[in-house]
C-alpha cells in the first residue's frame, strides 16, 4: 500500500488574504503536483497570523507560530514559496526561519530533531533576477534545522528585469515551470516515503 503522505505549504507574500499573490498561486501548484501523487496537504499564509519574532517554538501570548508548528510537524513535505524582494528572500519568509531555529532544541526520545525525516522543497517568484540565491539560503537553512532536500526540490520564476508583470498575471504557466514543479514533487514525494519508512538513526 502507498504511504499517505501530508504536505504543509508556508506561503510567505507579504500581502494578506485575500488578496491574490503570486506566491500563493506557486505554492497551490506544488501542492496539486503533490496531489498527483496521493498527497494530501494545505497552504498557511504566515502574514495572516501573528508570528511573533524570535528563535524559540513559542514566544508566548499572542503568538500563533505553535498552532502552524503544529500543522508543520504533522506534514512530511514542507513547501516554502516567497517572493523575490530586493534579490533576497521576503522578510516574513526570514520571520520562518528564525522560528524555525527553535527546532534545534526540541528532540524525540531518541535525540532526533523532530524534523528529521521531513522533505523541504522550495517554489520562489519574482520580477528580478534573484531565485538561485534565495533558494541557496532556504536550503541551507532548512537542512541546519533538520529537514531534508530532495532532488530537484525548487521551482521558481522570474520575469524579465525592470517589468512588472507578476506570475499571476501570467496568462498560462510556463512550460519549464509547470515541467519543473512536476519533478520537484515526484522527487520529494519519493523521499518522503523512504524516510517516512526509514527515519535517520537516533543517538
Amino acid at each position: 500500500m502507498t504511504t499517505p503522505l501530508k504536505a504543509l505549504a508556508l506561503v510567505c507574500t507579504l500581502t494578506p488574504s485575500p488578496a491574490e499573490s503570486s506566491s500563493q498561486l506557486m505554492a497551490t501548484q506544488v501542492l496539486d503536483a503533490l496531489a498527483e501523487h496521493g498527497v494530501t496537504g494545505e497552504a498557511v499564509r504566515v502574514v495572516d497570523h501573528d508570528v511573533k519574532p524570535g528563535v524559540l517554538v513559542d514566544m508566548g501570548e499572542g503568538d500563533e507560530w505553535p498552532a502552524i508548528r503544529a500543522k508543520l510537524l504533522a506534514a512530511d513535505i514542507l513547501v516554502v514559496a516567497t517572493p523575490t524582494w530586493v534579490g533576497h528572500l521576503s522578510s516574513v519568509c526570514a520571520r520562518v526561519l528564525e522560528r524555525l531555529d527553535g527546532e534545534l532544541s526540541e528532540t524525540d526520545d531518541e535525540g532526533r530533531l523532530q524534523t528529521y525525516g521531513k522533505v523541504a522543497v522550495a517554489a520562489v517568484v519574482g520580477n528580478e533576477d534573484g531565485a538561485h540565491k534565495i533558494t541557496a539560503d532556504l536550503f541551507q537553512a532548512l537542512n541546519d534545522v533538520g529537514f531534508t532536500v530532495s532532488a530537484q526540490g525548487a521551482t521558481y520564476w522570474n520575469g524579465e528585469a525592470m517589468h512588472g508583470t507578476d506570475y499571476k498575471d501570467l496568462d498560462e504557466t510556463p512550460e519549464a515551470v509547470a515541467s519543473t514543479t512536476k519533478a520537484l514533487a515526484a522527487n520529494a514525494v519519493h523521499l518522503a516515503r523512504l524516510l517516512k519508512g526509514s527515519n535517520y538513526p537516533g543517538e
